[in-house]
This record gives structure tokens, C-alpha cells and sequence, in this order.
């Protein structure tokens, strides 16, 4: 899988340091834990993003994919790109938020009947130096679509724009 390096460098990131799991509030669950379940209908909205070890000068970029699709046991279609939100900033100490244009919109979990869960990843990056989301984002603000989603080479975009280790990051399932 083109993004497994990204997954297993991020695992080993918030297993050795706890302080490096991003903080995530999906729908009204609150404080989501690395690996707990969500329901899809409580995450059909982008979750709100707090990460204590956030500077106020710094610019970050938030990456979601879900790794297992189209189900855990054969992801040929996977990762696909769930959200990709650039120029976010921290706002009232540790809150993450981005008053810029998405590079790529926000879907909510949807696997497919009979799946197992998904595991939705999200990564917080220092934003790389001269990133313009216009250069990555679709026409006059248009959504992406799901042919840009499928098999998204994360890896490719990643050494294209130059980004870094993550930062912070967490995982839930959900079906």
C-alpha cells in the first residue's frame, strides 16, 4: 500500500510518545483514542483537531485517509483520501482550525455493506514552506471527486510538496 511507510512511521510516533496523538472530537465523541470505534454516522462532518505540542507560529497540514478500502482483508482500492485541510493554525491554546480553502474536501467513513471496519487516519504535518493549496486543490474550489480519491498516491504527493514527519497523529475505525 503507497501509504503504509506514512501509517507505520505515525504508529511508531504516538507508541513512543503519547503527547503525539492528535486530538480528535468526532461528532459528540470527544477525546477519540487511537484505534476506538466511530460510528459513521457520528463522523460524516470533519472532526475538530486540538494537539497540545502545536506551536502558535507554526502552519500545518492535516491529511485523512482510510487505509483498508475497499475492506481490511483486500485494500486494492486503498488509501483512499478522505481530507487533506492546509494553513491550519492554533486558536484558543491547543485548538487547530483553518480559515483557508481545503485542498481536498472532507468525506465521512462509508465502506461497503458487509465490510469490516476501516481505519481513518489522520496526520498533522508541519505545513511544508511555500505551499500554495491552490497548486494542489481542484478548479475554483470544486470538490474533489472520488477518481481523485481512490488509490491515492500519498507518497508521490508527500516528496512532491516536501512534508515532513508527521507531527502528531491518531486512528478510529469505523463501518
Amino acid at each position: 500500500m503507497p501509504s503504509d511507510n506514512h501509517f507505520k512511521r505515525a504508529m511508531s510516533l504516538i507508541e513512543a510518545d503519547k503527547t503525539k496523538v492528535l486530538g480528535l472530537t468526532v461528532g459528540s465523541r470527544e477525546n477519540v483514542q487511537p484505534g476506538q470505534f466511530v460510528p459513521r454516522s457520528e463522523a460524516q462532518a470533519p472532526p475538530k483537531l486540538t494537539f497540545s505540542g502545536a506551536s502558535p507560529t507554526s502552519t500545518y497540514l492535516v491529511v485523512s485517509l482510510d487505509i483498508d478500502a475497499p475492506f481490511p482483508s483486500f485494500s486494492v482500492l486503498g488509501p483512499i483520501l478522505h481530507w487533506i485541510q492546509s494553513e491550519v493554525k492554533v486558536r484558543d491554546s491547543s485548538v487547530l482550525e483553518s480559515e483557508a480553502p481545503f485542498v481536498a474536501n472532507y468525506i465521512g467513513p462509508a465502506p461497503p455493506p458487509g465490510s469490516a471496519p476501516h481505519r481513518y487516519t489522520f496526520f498533522l504535518y508541519e505545513q511544508p514552506e511555500g505551499f500554495d493549496h491552490k497548486d494542489h486543490s481542484p478548479a475554483d474550489g470544486k470538490e474533489l471527486g472520488l477518481m481523485g480519491r481512490i488509490r491515492y498516491d500519498f507518497d508521490a504527493w508527500a516528496e512532491k510538496i516536501n512534508l515532513g514527519p508527521p507531527v502528531a497523529f491518531n486512528w478510529f475505525l469505523s463501518n
